[in-house]
């Protein structure tokens, strides 16, 4: 099955690096420069940021739908490039090595699935979701935290 995992595009987000801390406190957000490896997962690049790395902290609406299911949540993103990240039949590393909660979603945006998995088993994962045919995608959050982490889509080839 193919499949691509879609990151979140960078511009929406570009503005929030030329504030100040006391503006994005304002907002409910916080600049964070990485402390450690493997600690910051970037929703911009699908990687763990690097140390040194400048991220924003901020609530984001990852699931916009009509439905009791509409979600927010926090999430960490760093300065991206022009377009948005986007990997096909290809799982990152930042998502393999964690716990992660799947829950697979009708186009009407209602909750079919759902499943907490050890990232190793992703790409089964995605095979099981999607072999229910009125799951039309997936969103992956970290299961420690909760946070979102990426979409993924069923390509037909």
């Amino acid at each position: 099955m193919s499949f691509q995992i879609s990151a979140l595009s960078p511009a929406q987000f570009e503005p929030l690096f030329e504030l100040s801390d006391e503006a994005l406190k304002q907002r409910g957000m916080s600049r964070f420069i990485v402390d450690c490896e493997n600690g910051y997962p970037d929703r911009i690049t699908l990687k763990d940021a690097n140390l040194g790395d400048e991220l924003i902290l901020l609530n984001f609406e990852h699931q916009p739908a009509p439905t009791a299911y509409n979600s927010k949540g926090p999430i960490f993103v760093s300065r991206g490039g022009a377009e948005p990240h986007t990997l096909i039949d290809t799982i990152p590393d930042s998502l393999s090595r964690r716990m992660l909660s799947f829950r697979g979603y009708s186009k009407g945006g209602d909750m079919l699935e759902g499943e907490v998995i050890d990232g190793k088993a992703f790409r089964q994962s995605i095979e099981a979701f999607f072999a229910n045919e009125n799951v039309a995608y997936i969103h992956v959050h970290f299961a420690s935290r909760g946070c979102y982490a990426a979409r993924v889509d069923r390509l037909n080839v």
